[in-house]
């Protein structure tokens, strides 16, 4: 089995043995394939720093999140997450830059992009710069090869437009989203395949207009311009 297969696999029966006793009696079979998983980030963010430099000397630890779930306000008490995933952008996972997310969990496998569930402050401003330049961000969106991957705008959005924006304004299903995220979901056999890791960054390079738009709006919300 390949890596990526081996994760995959554990995921499932973690799934299906979701507490303490299981996961301690498994833990070296965890502790071999999270390493496994965060050489195989390393790889990515150095693949995907040949075409966004600002990724070059990202470590790949800063960018796994824990399998560990935080239960305290969450009626769900499994204790671990069913999925290995990682956040790929300058500042790592915590980072509120648009960036690449890699996501394996059986059955959901995800590549990602842009930015999800801004902060008030922050959606209001980049609501805002798109409206500005909607056309801009619209032709991003709409390129064919873009589209191919991520059809449209992924997460929440309002049931009105936002007030000081035209009700009437073609863009409305843009200007109404909470999140400025795009995804594809690949069959698991994608990441089972020799060239996978080519083909993901490929994936994520199409991903640059959008996170370098984005990102724009975070260095000035920052007050990095």
């Amino acid at each position: 089995m390949q890596t990526n297969e081996q994760i995959l696999a554990f995921l499932r029966a973690l799934s299906a043995n979701n507490h303490r006793e299981w996961f301690q009696a498994h833990k070296a079979e965890y502790e071999r394939l999270r390493q496994a998983f965060t050489d195989e980030v390393q790889q990515l963010i150095n693949r995907i720093s040949l075409f966004d430099a600002e990724i070059t000397g990202l470590e790949a630890k800063n960018c796994l999140y824990r399998i560990y779930r935080d239960i305290r306000f969450s009626p769900d008490k499994t204790p671990y997450k069913n999925h290995f995933a990682a956040y790929i952008a300058l500042g790592g996972r915590g980072s509120l830059r648009g960036g690449y997310y890699f996501h394996l969990e059986p059955e959901r496998c995800l590549l990602s992009g842009g930015i999800w569930c801004p902060a008030p402050p922050l959606l209001k401003q980049l609501r805002r710069d798109i409206y500005d330049h909607i056309e801009e961000f619209a032709d991003i969106l709409e390129n064919p090869l873009f589209k191919r991957y991520f059809p449209g705008l992924d997460g929440e959005s309002l049931k009105r437009m936002p007030t000081g924006y035209p009700t009437d304004t073609p863009y409305g299903d843009i200007l109404r989203h909470k999140d400025f995220c795009v995804v594809t979901q690949q069959p698991e056999t994608f990441f089972s395949q020799p060239a996978w890791m080519e083909q993901t960054a490929a994936i994520f390079e199409l991903l640059l207009p959008l996170n370098r738009f984005l990102n724009y709006t975070v260095d000035e919300y920052l007050g990095r311009i």
